[in-house]
C-alpha cells in the first residue's frame, strides 16, 4: 500500500468534507477565495481517488502544480485575515469579504489556515511519492 497517496486522498476527502459542512451545514457563505480553494481541493478527491486505486506512482507530476497553488491562495488568504496592512491588497470586492473569520479557533485558526494544512500536507505526500521515483 502507498501510504503517501493515501495520506494525500484521506487529506483531500477531509478537507472536502469539512468546506461542504461550513457551507451547507454551519451556513457559512464562501468568499471569493474560499471558492478558488474549493476549485482547487475537489478535483485532487477525484485524481487522488483513481490514483490510489491504480496505484499510480507518478501522480505527482499532476497533483503538485494544483496543491501549491492551493498553499499559495491559502497563504495568501490567512494573510488577509490575520494582517490588517493587508486588507488593502484584498481581491473580494463584492459580497462577503476575504478578510472576514467565521471561525477563529485558539485565536489563529480559520478556515484558510486549516485549508493551508491540507493543501500543505497534500504538497508533502507528493514529495515523498517524487523522492520514491
Amino acid at each position: 500500500m502507498n501510504k503517501p497517496l493515501l495520506l494525500a486522498w484521506v487529506t483531500s476527502i477531509i478537507a472536502m468534507g469539512g468546506s461542504l459542512f461550513f457551507s451547507e451545514v454551519m451556513d457559512f457563505i464562501p468568499c471569493t477565495l474560499c471558492w478558488y480553494q474549493r476549485i482547487l481541493m475537489y478535483p485532487l478527491v477525484i485524481f487522488l481517488g483513481i490514483a490510489f486505486y491504480h496505484q499510480e506512482k507518478t501522480i505527482y507530476k499532476y497533483i503538485l502544480p494544483i496543491s501549491i497553488i492551493g498553499m499559495a491562495t491559502s497563504s495568501y488568504h490567512y494573510a488577509l485575515q490575520k494582517i490588517p496592512s493587508m486588507h488593502e491588497f484584498a481581491t473580494c470586492t463584492s459580497g462577503v469579504p476575504c478578510s472576514g473569520q467565521y471561525i477563529n479557533w485558539l485565536g489563529f485558526i480559520t478556515i484558510p489556515f486549516l485549508a493551508l494544512i491540507a493543501f500543505t500536507i497534500i504538497t508533502i505526500s507528493m514529495l515523498v511519492l517524487w523522492k520514491r521515483k
